[in-house]
């Protein structure tokens, strides 16, 4: 990838394996958290001050959205970078670290999500290079403001390239390498995965990605995960019942990983996004809402052609997620489970370190993990946030109501915790206890 902002200590998140390079961040300020799954695609970072406790009455502030969204904020150059419903359009907005509202700006009109509740018409998170600021929206519409908002450009999906055909709503986010916006499209029609200048929005790739798979199989709501192999920036992108891995710079195929679903279960949309560690891709399969309909796989990064055989070097068929992303940290990877099981695994041999659980309601989780600074925050849909802290052990620190509804994944950085709840974005203060 290309430098665009100072690196700075999270060189060290950066892991070097057999000509791999693996977690492959996108380069950002200490304290910034640029994508969905933070600077390094892992949903973790290493260093920081970050709450261990609190009220929804002593956030350091609250402010009020314009709309109901799902997507998750991101962080840099001491900014909060959100996108939002904004009467009746699609919009971006932007807040200083008070919580002073900087600006908003609409892209146009957004489409009513299939799932009231639970969706919004801005899934799909955001996600900053440090010049600009890029989105894409159930409607369609896929844009890049620059960090004042003055739209640099914007294209509609659904009018270029057809409906998307899926079952729910539109959540995959796109992720910056070089001069490059990666965003792919799995669904019950063309599907594919393509490289936008960022520039300019320009398409300078697009590879089809078309693979059969039994019902609902092939909708998908993956992010795609970016690493290295030899020397070239690779987007590892899931669903339709496979991994494959195509180069940044042309998207050619380099490598594909099937065999997840031999017995072709249904119903098995590609929700929760993969994880690195080293040079192991970790490959959440099915749904945990369904008894025994959960599956982890542990794959060997790396290779040509078709390496489903070859590169498999674990399983489990006892344990896996839905909707929530694993997260890596200091070596183990973190599973939440959709009724607050938290599960951690060594990588390497996918056997499981230790399992703790959140105290149990009928409310799930959808908002995937993160872990900062040796806490884990998970988020309930009714809006609970817990802290806990991890490692070698699992503690619970804390049970934090926020008062309404949580989808969002939380966010840790510039020393901060920020939750994005239906109605308000709420900022609390690392010293807080």
């Amino acid at each position: 990838m290309i430098p665009l902002k100072t690196f700075g200590c999270l060189l060290g998140c950066l892991f070097g394996c057999g000509g791999l390079a693996v977690g492959l961040p996108l380069l950002a300020a200490q304290g910034d958290w640029p994508s969905w799954r933070g600077p390094t695609g892992q949903g973790s970072v290493a260093v920081g001050q970050f709450p261990e406790r609190w009220t929804v009455e002593s956030v350091a502030w609250k402010v009020e959205l314009p709309g109901k969204g799902t997507s998750t904020p991101v962080v840099g150059g001491g900014r909060v970078y959100l996108t939002s419903p904004a009467e009746g359009q699609d919009a971006f907005l932007a807040f200083d670290l008070q919580g002073r509202k900087l600006w908003e700006t609409r892209i146009g009109p957004l489409a009513d999500p299939k799932h009231r509740s639970l969706a919004s018409s801005c899934n799909a998170s955001p996600v900053t290079d440090g010049q600009a600021i890029y989105a894409q929206f159930k409607s369609g519409h896929f844009a890049a403001v620059d960090l004042d908002g003055k739209i640099l450009w914007k294209i509609n999906l659904v009018e270029r390239f057809g409906a998307e055909k899926i079952y729910w709503d539109s959540g995959i986010s796109p992720v910056i390498s070089g001069e490059l916006v990666i965003l792919s499209r799995i669904h019950d029609g063309e599907s594919w995965v393509a490289g936008f200048d960022r520039k300019t929005g320009e398409v300078k790739w697009k590879t089809p990605r078309n693979f059969a798979a039994p019902a609902e199989n092939n909708n998908g709501y993956s992010t795609p995960l970016l690493i290295e192999q030899a020397g070239k920036a690779v987007a590892i992108v899931w669903g339709s019942d496979r991994v494959t891995a195509h180069t940044v710079s042309d998207g050619q195929l380099v490598w594909s990983a099937g065999g997840f679903n031999p017995a072709g279960t249904e119903f098995w949309p590609a929700i929760a996004s993969p994880v690195v560690h080293g040079d192991i891709l970790i490959v959440p399969v099915g749904r945990d809402d369904r008894s025994g309909q959960a599956n982890l796989y542990g794959v060997r990064l790396g290779g040509q052609g078709d390496v489903s055989q070859s590169h498999r070097i674990w399983e489990r068929h006892d344990i896996g997620v839905f909707v929530a992303a694993p997260a890596v940290a200091e070596g183990r990877v973190y599973l939440l489970r959709h009724r607050g099981e938290v599960v951690c695994l060594d990588p390497a041999t996918g056997k499981t370190l230790w399992t703790g659980v959140f105290p149990k309601t009928s409310a799930p989780y959808y908002a995937s993990p993160v872990v900062a600074n040796g806490i884990l925050y998970a988020a309930r849909e009714d809006g609970v946030v817990f802290a806990a802290r991890v490692g070698q052990t699992f503690k619970i620190l804390s049970e934090n109501p926020m008062g309404e509804r949580i989808v969002a994944t939380p966010v840790p950085a510039a020393d901060r915790l920020f939750l994005r709840g239906d109605k308000h974005l709420f900022c609390i203060l690392g010293s807080a206890k």
